[in-house]
């Protein structure tokens, strides 16, 4: 990583800790009368220990928080979990099945219909909604694939065209939280989970993710918070991303107190 992200305070820095100032964000949402959740994602490249982190995470915050799985772990017999299935059935391990732009707008479907599917009663008794990718990374990683089939293109502008596709049907969360590290180890720890072999097309886009990521949240400094896990062991990231969500619904309610 050679870009050093400027703090919205004015220093550079790549490492956020609790009680230092964090990216402001948007007041209370509200609804029909009533605040929504402090809605947070979790974003990172595959095998940065994202996953695993939010279980915890969520596990901790109990009732009051609830956890969104991403979008390719959905099991049973549901449209996300078929949609997956079939864009699964190429083998890719980034689900290319050769159609960039349909597969970004299926991504984009699923998750406006898991936004548009949270009722009350899934509401009830919840503090925050703890996001495992969100748009942020369908932006991302579909900028970068996209790319790759249209040279002269820059990804950082097909992924904000991306959001502001995404824009009228679902907000952006109201806190993006990336996780970053050493990327040889998380590219080694991605492929054993997987149990595929990932080729020079694979790591081209896990280089240029990491990238977008960065770029992404330098131009969006409102509402990213980065936590460099590199050294940290599993237990200290689940530590770091839990003060990183507190701090972030001790600020919100702040907020919406005054």
């Amino acid at each position: 990583m050679s870009a050093e992200l400027e703090h919205p305070a004015g220093r550079a820095t790549d490492r956020w800790e609790p009680g230092t100032t964090a990216p402001a964000f948007p007041g209370p949402r509200a609804a029909v009368g009533r605040v929504l959740p402090l809605w947070v994602s979790v974003e990172g490249l595959n095998g940065v220990g994202k996953s695993e982190a939010i279980r915890v995470v969520a596990a901790e915050l109990g009732p009051r928080c609830l956890r969104l799985s991403e979008l390719t772990d959905k099991e049973g017999d549901t449209l996300p979990s078929q949609v997956i299935a079939a864009l699964r059935a190429t083998g890719d391990v980034f689900l290319r099945t050769g159609h960039p732009v349909v597969e970004t707008l299926a991504f984009l479907a699923l998750k406006v219909r898991e936004y548009e599917r949270l009722s009350e009663s899934d509401l009830s008794g919840v503090e925050v909604i703890l996001e495992d990718r969100g748009v942020d990374s369908t932006a991302i990683y579909q900028a970068v694939i996209l790319a790759a089939q249209h040279p002269g293109v820059q990804p950082m502008a097909l992924a904000e065209r991306i959001l502001v596709t995404m824009a009228p049907w679902r907000p952006s969360p109201d806190a993006t939280v990336l996780l970053t590290g050493d990327r040889n180890t998380a590219t080694s720890r991605f492929a054993a989970r997987t149990g595929q072999q990932l080729d020079g097309r694979d790591l081209a886009v896990i280089e240029q993710a990491e990238v977008l990521y960065r770029d992404f949240a330098i131009a969006h400094p409102d509402r990213f918070i980065v936590l460099d896990v590199d050294s940290y062991s599993r237990n200290e990231s689940s530590k770091a991303l839990l003060a990183a969500v507190e701090d972030l619904i001790q600020r919100r309610e702040t907020v919406h107190a005054s």
